[in-house]
């Protein structure tokens, strides 16, 4: 399942669509503006809320919660002693850990489970300006939560690259 994400998308307190590569609007990010903490909610077509995602207020590593139904889910956060590429730990309740590792500021990364790939996020193979892609592998994925890792990943690293840069 091939996926389209505007880079505009991770606003705070904007809405924005995902779309398929025909077109049709599958998933809604809502971002919830006048929070304390980076809150997004991440909807389907009839507004019924899938995942709601948000930034762990108190915690020593910048870190992401993906909840579901009020229950956590998973938590997101960057992993230490990265040399050369970026790298992601997603941490879910259950004991499964997903890795995210690539090029999360270019929109180059993969989301693996075990040496498996699930999704693959790219710019590559698109034209539309400020668009990349979410390409979901596996069939059995869950896509809403591949999704919401992908949201978490770009939103923890715009916000650390903010930081060097010093305008965070």
């Amino acid at each position: 399942m091939r996926l389209l994400v505007r880079e505009r998308l991770f606003g705070v307190g904007d809405d924005y669509w995902i779309e398929d590569a025909a077109g049709r609007k599958l998933f809604l990010v809502d971002g919830k503006a006048m929070r304390l903490r980076d809150t997004f909610e991440l909807k389907d077509t009839d507004g019924r809320v899938l995942v709601e995602i948000r930034r762990k207020l108190i915690s020593l590593r910048e870190t992401m919660v993906i909840e579901r139904d009020g229950e956590e889910l998973a938590e997101v956060r960057r992993k230490r002693l990265s040399l050369l590429r970026n790298h992601y730990r997603v941490a879910l309740m259950d004991g499964t850990e997903l890795d995210v590792s690539g090029k999360i500021l270019d929109r180059e990364f993969a989301i693996e489970y075990d040496g498996e790939l699930l999704a693959q996020i790219s710019r590559r193979w698109l034209t539309v300006r400020d668009t990349y892609g979410v390409d979901i592998v596996r069939e059995d994925a869950d896509v809403s939560l591949l999704i919401a890792v992908a949201v978490c990943v770009v939103v923890l690293a715009d916000k650390e690259h903010d930081k060097e840069r010093g305008e965070g």
